[in-house]
């Protein structure tokens, strides 16, 4: 079938309207006819791909994701999509995947949407975070569970073994004894991983506020988060503490810094809510 350019496009912007007024089943439909009638163009597969995601329809908005990277070779808007519906499915790895990449497109790039999509990182990274907590804490209740139901068995059966009461008793205090202390032993486990919970000074942005995922360091020294200080440069282009003049091109990754923050946030998933 040949393509219908115009068509395609008269059909696209009729299905960002219904989009802009709230009308994602409409808009999903004219997308979809816009890529009947072109479906070479990219950002057709994004902008289906984003009423979709309005429908819950995940698994068919990352189909059209990766349709749109197919086509683009790298697309920044589709992976941040893309990363939104891997999080909605909790699909954490890929999610946080996504996402970098994105993050690496617009820092190429000098995209203005770099903000949303360094937040998008610090979000898959404390969903990933809170997913990990979740099995660890569930894991570590089994596990005490198990331990202590194969005590509990082998106490009964010593119980059985004995001939009179006092050894029975005897038997039964020492073996719960050994529970207690297991029991105890876990629970003091589970206090130390709820240990007073800081942010040190260096790993925070003092634009944002917020913890620095790609810290970026000035003429002065001083670092910043690269999208709060973009930011900031687009509005005023000077240094945010000296007010001299400051450029893009002066800014250089602070790459000691971006793996100590990175670490950090590994560590203590629960900051990117700080």
């Amino acid at each position: 079938m040949a393509r219908d350019i115009e068509k395609s496009n008269r059909l696209k912007e009729e299905g960002n309207q219904h989009f802009q007024s709230g009308d994602f089943l409409g808009a999903e439909s004219l997308y979809s006819k816009a890529i009947i009638a072109d479906d070479s163009n990219p950002s057709l597969y994004t902008n289906r791909a984003m009423a979709r995601i309005r429908l819950g329809l995940y698994d068919s908005a990352i189909s059209d994701c990766q349709e749109s990277l197919k086509l683009s070779g790298g697309n920044l808007k589709a992976y941040f999509i893309l990363s939104q519906c891997q999080l909605a499915i909790k699909d954490f790895d890929g999610a946080l995947d996504s996402a970098l990449k994105a993050h690496s497109l617009c820092v190429e790039t000098n995209d203005k949407s770099l903000g949303p999509v360094t937040n998008q990182v610090l979000r898959c990274k404390k969903e990933r975070w809170d997913d990990m907590e979740k099995k660890r804490t569930r894991e570590g209740q089994e596990l005490e569970n198990e331990v202590v139901a194969t005590m509990e068995r082998e106490r009964d059966e010593m119980v059985a073994t004995c001939d009179n009461e006092i050894d029975k008793n005897q038997v039964t205090e020492e073996w719960n004894h050994k529970i207690d202390l297991l029991r105890a032993t876990f629970e003091k486990s589970r206090a130390a991983s709820e240990k007073k919970r800081e942010v040190p000074d260096w790993a925070i942005d003092e634009i944002s506020f917020a913890i620095m995922v790609d810290p970026v360091i000035t003429k002065t020294g001083k670092s910043y988060e690269r999208a709060s200080i973009m930011e900031h440069l687009r509005r005023h282009p000077t240094d945010p503490l000296t007010r001299e003049p400051l450029y893009p091109k002066d800014l250089r990754p602070n790459i000691q810094l971006r793996e100590a923050c990175r670490e950090f946030l590994e560590q203590n998933g629960w900051a990117v809510d700080w």
